[in-house]
């Protein structure tokens, strides 16, 4: 991309004999150089930045850097054929895509445009893709859950709606099945979800929607891929444009969750793009400015106040780490602009324990602040039983006399560690949830194998809906644990334990003889 002394002495010979041409002339300019996405333009002397540009073929250009005698352009699209000397126009207008109940069960390009092959979409509003967080007055404190239907998260890890929580782990250690899991729970919750997939494969993205349609959560939710196979602009502009189209339901008073998996190639993206305009490189080659890359889009995240519509956006990004360092460049700035994170392990994946999330290391900043009553009272204390446990864990490797009491720690964390354990794409209902800790909190598990324990919880929901539907109606609209309906449901699991362990008494009897 270097610039030729022919090209540069026959432009400043254009200059001097159009000096007198009218302001007009400077809503056009012309391509001095082009390659990899990128764009330098002579000309344009009244562009702005973040405006967008037309260039021939129908191809859009954003401008990314306004320099003393040229303008840096970022190319969207099909841009094979822009070539030096193109002539270049400005629409005086920022870079905006569709919005509206149209997009909702579509899958989209980073611009807006259908990829589904379901045809054009049609909705007349648009919205910009960059746009100034609503400001503190506008804002409500969260203050209601959102419902991921995962139990470890839930019940230790609680997210808010307008909470912003990072997901971050190693690669291959179920990130993205966590987000979908969740997607997938808000079926008749009454929360439009938009699924950002940045650097993707497009078999992959293919495997989501479809796993999305056939659960029915494709009917609320829209998907916006900007593939692996795609530019870096396309790339780097994809999550503001999914930002854009949560914020057009968060000002109908409608709560949004947003999910932008990863941000890691997001920034990578942006890198490149920076580099090839000539910007200078900071720490690990990213250009200085890549924490507000971050931080004006997550800032955007945020539960409005009644006033305002009382909407929100809950924002879920996705950031992969190299060998669980999360003290790493783009790791590190965005636990910084979060509200909590949870943290996966590959050590806990590889040990068969999904979803592998490090209860010690996962924080979340709201808290129990939107946590029903109920599971409050189940899980107040499953992180403090959890971190004994791994701690006497350890410990035990070394010696084999164990005093009764630490017998028992180890048992109850055994035990609670199976209870976490949950299969992928089976997200449970909050009753549900708060059942299972009500097992393991009050001791009903003990007498169990560590094997038995999923099967006794599996046959457990079965037996309360036939036979204690009462008590199970009576805990999901109360949300809330008085004497009388512990004493219930502590009634209702010890017959049904006793039926159980009766049934797997005989069994093990009738395999000795």
């Amino acid at each position: 991309m270097e610039i030729k002394p022919s090209e540069v002495s026959a432009l400043i010979k254009a200059q001097i004999k159009d000096f007198e041409k009218k302001v007009e002339d400077n809503d056009v300019g012309t391509v001095v150089t082009y390659g990899d996405g990128i764009a330098i333009i002579y000309g344009l002397n009244n562009a702005m930045n973040g405006e967008l540009l037309v260039f021939p073929h129908d191809v859009f250009g954003l401008v990314m850097n306004l320099n003393e005698d040229s303008i840096g352009a970022v190319l969207f699209g099909n841009s094979e054929f822009i070539k030096e000397g193109d002539v270049v126009k400005r629409t005086k207008k920022v870079f905006e895509v569709p919005v509206g109940d149209a997009l909702l069960g579509r899958v989209v390009d980073a611009l807006g445009r259908p990829i589904d092959g379901k045809g054009p979409i049609k909705t007349s509003e648009h919205y910009p893709v960059e746009r100034i967080a609503p400001g503190v007055m506008t804002r409500k404190s969260v203050d209601t859950t959102l419902e991921t239907g995962i139990k470890a998260i839930d019940a230790m890890i609680p997210i808010g709606r307008g909470q912003r929580e990072l997901i971050i782990g190693d690669r291959q250690t179920g990130k993205t099945a966590l987000a979908i899991d969740t997607i997938i729970n808000q079926k008749g919750k009454d929360v439009i979800c938009i699924y950002v997939a940045i650097g993707q494969k497009n078999s992959t993205v293919a495997r989501l929607v479809e796993k999305l349609r056939s659960t029915g959560a494709m009917n609320y939710t829209i998907v916006v891929s900007a593939s692996a196979s795609e530019q870096a602009p396309m790339l780097y502009i994809a999550p503001y444009s999914g930002c854009a189209m949560a914020e057009y339901f968060m000002e109908q008073g409608k709560d949004v969750l947003i999910v932008y998996d990863d941000l890691s190639k997001h920034a990578v993206s942006y890198r490149t793009m920076s580099l090839l305009l000539k910007r200078s490189p900071g720490r690990e080659a990213y250009p200085g400015d890549v924490f507000y890359l971050h931080s004006r889009l997550l800032e955007r995240a945020c539960h409005l106040d009644k006033k305002y519509g009382g909407g929100s956006i809950t924002a879920l990004p996705i950031v992969e780490t190299q060998s669980g360092d999360i003290s790493a460049y783009i790791p590190t700035n965005i636990i910084s602009i979060t509200d909590g994170q949870i943290f996966l392990v590959t050590e806990l994946f590889n040990r068969g324990q999904r979803p592998a999330i490090d209860s010690g290391f996962s924080v979340s900043r709201v808290g129990s602040v939107v946590q029903k009553k109920a599971m409050k009272q189940v899980a107040g204390t499953l992180k403090i039983d959890l971190a004994n446990y791994n701690e006497l864990a350890s410990f035990s490797q070394f010696g084999s006399d164990l005093d009764a009491e630490t017998l028992k720690v180890l048992s109850h964390g055994e035990r609670c560690m199976e209870v976490l354990k949950q299969q992928q794409y089976s997200p449970l209902s909050m009753t549900d949830e708060i059942v299972e800790l009500f097992a393991a909190k009050y001791g009903f598990l003990a007498p169990l194998s560590v094997a038995n324990v999923s099967p006794f919880l599996h046959e457990l929901h079965q037996y309360l809906d036939t036979h204690n539907k009462k008590t199970i109606n009576k805990l999901t609209k109360k949300m809330e644990f008085d004497e009388e309906l512990i004493e219930e449901l502590k009634s209702a699991i010890t017959e049904f334990q006793g039926l159980f362990l009766d049934r797997f008494i005989g069994e093990k009897a009738k395999d000795v003889q």
